[in-house]
């Protein structure tokens, strides 16, 4: 196979050390530990070398998975449930009781939550079972609680059938 001429002006891209990798990763934006190393271990070739690198990020305080939970929740604050924003901080690789405390420290209220997002997204009663099933599946899709969704559409005048 033939190689293609390299062009003057396109320089090699340099070759960076792992420090600098996760530098230049954090100073994109907050990483949980578990991502920062699931994205620098592919090009690590020493996983103890990775563990060491994260270990002396987070005693600097430059890699911390508390301030990592604490903006992606503020973020999806007023937009999922309490549960949802639980559930994707842990897939992200945060502990169970970080990603409690950081959803704890919110405030926010599912049932107030759904409501703003239903009468944004919809704010009229369904007219008939296909409309609804629509409604209802757009706030699971969002964690709120069966219990939470039947509530809201309630007092909205849709009557809920235990049928469904």
């Amino acid at each position: 196979m033939e190689r293609m001429p390299t062009r003057k002006w396109q320089k090699a891209a340099p070759v960076l050390t792992l420090r600098q990798q996760a530098l230049r990763a954090l100073a994109r934006r907050e990483y949980s530990r578990a991502e920062l190393a699931r994205k620098l271990g592919r090009s690590a070739d020493d996983p103890d070398a990775l563990a060491t690198l994260l270990d002396e990020f987070e005693a600097s305080g430059w890699l911390s998975d508390e301030r990592f939970a604490g903006g992606a929740a503020r973020q999806r604050q007023g937009r999922f449930s309490q549960r949802y924003i639980v559930e994707d901080l842990k897939h992200k690789g945060v502990g169970g009781d970080t990603a409690r405390a950081a959803v704890d420290a919110l405030a926010q209220d599912d049932y107030a939550t759904a409501l703003a997002l239903w009468n944004q997204r919809f704010g009229t009663p369904a007219a008939n079972q296909k409309e609804k099933a629509r409604q209802v599946r757009f706030l699971q899709s969002r964690g709120f609680a069966l219990g939470v969704i039947f509530r809201i559409l309630k007092e909205a005048g849709n009557p809920v059938d235990d049928e469904d």
